[in-house]
């Protein structure tokens, strides 16, 4: 079992309780909308090169609204917790933790996050981990921050110590101070329900807080 693994059990086990039309944290989307997000990602890989944008984005949109009109949630649902086909690359051994883990901890979190009166959950120290390690993608996430950031681990590796990543390097600089799996979320653009908290200039927090960098 990975943790990737743990993470797509558990937002399946959380769709089967919420049906269709649950909201989440994804702009626009509910439950139904993100199941169908994540089946045309391992099973459309025609439609899946559009799903960060680019001219792709809109062949991408309507595969995807195809996928969630056609086919009924109980369904997606099922091809979510089947993981990949094996025609896909995401079945070669080892490539599921590397592709999916920061996918589906954050589309758990979505799903959470989405209902109101939610609760931090328990992350194990292992995930933590590894989330931290993959926040180093960060300095392609924030390339267009308006100032530089600094991403600040508040707990403390396995090792006993204490972690930062220079997300972008420029000044001013501000430092965003949070667990791993918390700055992952920020990161991830979900910055009003991530727990997160600045060091910085006002200016420069405000500045960072208010842009559409990510």
């Amino acid at each position: 079992m990975t943790y990737s693994r743990d993470e797509r059990l558990a937002l399946c086990a959380l769709l089967d309780k919420t049906g269709p039309d649950a909201p989440t944290l994804c702009e626009g989307w509910t439950t139904g909308d993100l199941a169908a997000h994540l089946v045309l990602r391992e099973r459309r890989p025609d439609a899946a090169a559009g799903v960060l944008g680019g001219p792709l984005a809109g062949y991408t949109a309507r595969v995807q609204q195809r996928i969630r009109d056609r086919t009924p949630f109980a369904d997606l649902v099922r091809m979510i917790r089947s993981g990949p086909p094996m025609t896909s690359f995401m079945a070669i051994p080892g490539m599921d933790e590397r592709a999916n883990l920061v996918e589906f901890f954050v589309h758990h979190e979505d799903v959470r996050r989405g209902a109101p009166g939610w609760e931090p959950r328990q992350i194990d120290s292992g995930e933590s981990d590894q989330l931290w390690q993959r926040l180093r993608l960060a300095k392609f996430m924030l390339r267009r921050a308006p100032v530089g950031v600094e991403l600040a681990r508040e707990d403390t590796g396995a090792d006993g110590r204490a972690y930062r990543i220079t997300a972008k390097n420029a000044t001013p600089v501000v430092t965003v101070i949070g667990s791993p799996a918390e700055l992952t979320m920020w990161v991830m653009g979900r910055t009003g329900a991530a727990g997160v908290r600045f060091d910085g200039t006002d200016a420069a927090v405000q500045r960072l807080t208010g842009a559409s960098a990510r």
